[in-house]
């Protein structure tokens, strides 16, 4: 395996057996024999890698198997077929070794004692990790300031804030420099102010020490301060996996241009521009034109506004991810602007981020 490689999954797939609902006692005591039910396909036959020093955002709706994923990656879950390594470790094979190489954070869980303070939890997990009291400091010293947990260190964790809670949980998931995070929604119900906090820390930390992040989350804001790579997944099935900006150039064909312009009397009408460029909203002197950008250049678009009318400013908007990703969940892959052969392959993925 390529050293640069530190996350494989081949043909990854985990199926559950659902049995058959049977109501009152009866009903019980029939399930006992009849075993009948349906098989489910949580995921089926994913395939990706992450490189060292990546952070990947790994999404989906609910339900497309996200955490399963996740969950086998980390050896919760023995998979149904397929293969992965995690750092040269299978994982459901050898779980304990595998601990020591990753870190991870549930956002609507915590590895944190409850009652203790957080200072107390933090000690423990050194000694659950063997971490040395040096390198403890260090890092500790390291979380202390680009986190701001002074102000409640020594809070117990049921008194913690949401978002004082999540920031305990990253300095814990990173307090034996794993070289792996897996973070699932680790800015969810957070406010403002606090997933811009978590954000930049896990920038800083993925600058500074390399550390590869696979970044599950709903809120599609965190994949664009973070990411450059995401991987889309639904019904268990991989949809995406490439570069952001591949994806809005696939699929955000629309593009907007925001123009100052002074219209004169006698100007024509600005929701009577040409074709293929749709005023789409005014508020006083701005004006937001919508335009494709397989039909025109925002260049082209510019110019033909600065003829019409005096422009006193521009702008051009790029479509929202967002938006796109919410059109390839509910529309699917291909009506959404892709076929069967969008698909960014394992290989070719490989060979552009080289």
């Amino acid at each position: 395996m390529d050293s640069q490689i530190v996350i494989e999954a081949s043909g990854l797939t985990k199926t559950f057996w659902v049995n058959r609902h049977r109501r009152g006692a009866l009903g019980a005591l029939r399930g006992l024999v009849d075993r009948s039910g349906t098989e489910v396909k949580a995921v089926e036959n994913i395939s990706f890698r992450l490189q060292r020093g990546e952070i990947v955002g790994f999404i989906g709706p609910n339900g497309a198997g996200k955490s399963t994923t996740i969950k086998m990656l980390t050896g919760i879950l023995v998979p149904s077929g397929g293969a992965a390594t995690v750092d040269g470790i299978v994982p459901w094979e050898n779980r304990k070794r595998l601990a020591g190489r990753i870190g991870v954070v549930f956002g609507q869980r915590t590895q944190l004692w409850w009652d203790l303070p957080l200072v107390e939890s933090l000690e423990l997990l050194r000694h659950v990790y063997r971490v040395p009291a040096d390198r403890f400091a260090q890092n500790l010293a390291r979380f202390r300031q680009l986190l701001d947990l002074d102000p409640f260190l020594e809070t117990p964790v049921r008194q913690l804030s949401l978002g004082q809670r999540m920031r305990g949980d990253l300095a814990a998931a990173l307090l034996h420099d794993p070289p792996i995070l897996y973070l699932d929604e680790p800015t969810i119900g957070l406010d403002v102010v606090a997933k811009a906090r978590i954000r930049t820390f896990l920038a800083d930390i993925n600058r500074e020490r390399a550390v590869t992040v696979l970044l599950t989350t709903h809120d599609l804001a965190d994949i664009e301060h973070l990411c450059r790579r995401i991987v889309i997944i639904d019904h268990g099935k991989l949809l995406y996996d490439g570069e952001i900006n591949q994806i809005r150039e696939r699929f955000g064909t629309q593009r907007t241009l925001v123009a100052d312009i002074d219209v004169q009397p006698g100007d024509p009408p600005a929701d009577q521009f040409r074709p293929g460029i749709t005023l789409v909203k005014q508020d006083g002197p701005r004006h937001w034109f919508r335009f494709n950008r397989s039909e025109a250049s925002a260049s082209d678009v510019i110019a033909m506004v600065a003829e019409r009318y005096r422009l006193l400013d521009v702008t051009i908007e790029e479509p929202d991810i967002e938006e796109i990703v919410r059109r390839i969940y509910e529309d699917g892959f291909e009506r959404a602007g892709g076929n069967s052969t969008d698909y960014t392959t394992l290989e070719t993925a490989t060979a552009m981020r080289r």
